[in-house]
């Protein structure tokens, strides 16, 4: 049965292979977060007006439009939503195990741009020291900035 499956593959080469990947894997939806940095080592964290109320900051994330590069899904995040502009560095991480997403965190440095937030997600943003950060962030974005704070 093994052989007369490969054989088959073999056969429907190219856009039909592709159908098929298609149907009989899973689906995911992206999302990206940035640890951005100004200049001073600060970190640029969100007040986020649609997560929890015990835990409304947290680090710029979005999540990945169909063909968009990963580390551009981060500049055009932070650029709807603080109207800041910023250059992706490192990947941080890759986190995967939940039902419908992938995490992925890359650095990211400030370059310029004007603070103008986009109010519909987001309540404040502010830039902390990694040494002393709010009450009420995210624990793995906490995680995401000591791993990417150099020591």
């Amino acid at each position: 049965m093994k052989r007369i499956i490969a054989r088959v593959w073999k056969l429907i080469r190219g856009p039909l292979q592709w159908r098929v990947l298609w149907f009989a894997h899973a689906k995911f939806m992206i999302g990206v977060t940035g640890v951005v940095r100004n200049e001073a080592g600060e970190i640029l964290l969100l007040k986020h007006r649609m997560w929890p109320a015990d835990r409304p900051w947290g680090l710029p994330t979005g999540y990945a439009v169909k063909s968009e590069e990963f580390p551009k899904t981060i500049v055009r995040e932070v650029l709807e939503e603080t109207g800041l502009d910023v250059v992706p560095g490192r990947l941080l991480q890759v986190t995967s195990g939940y039902k419908l997403r992938v995490e992925i965190a890359y650095e990211a440095l400030c370059m310029g741009g004007t603070l103008k937030l986009d109010s519909f997600e987001i309540l404040e943003a502010k830039w902390f020291s990694p040494d002393a950060l709010p009450e009420g962030i995210q624990q793995s974005h906490i995680q995401l900035i000591k791993a990417g704070t150099p020591t």
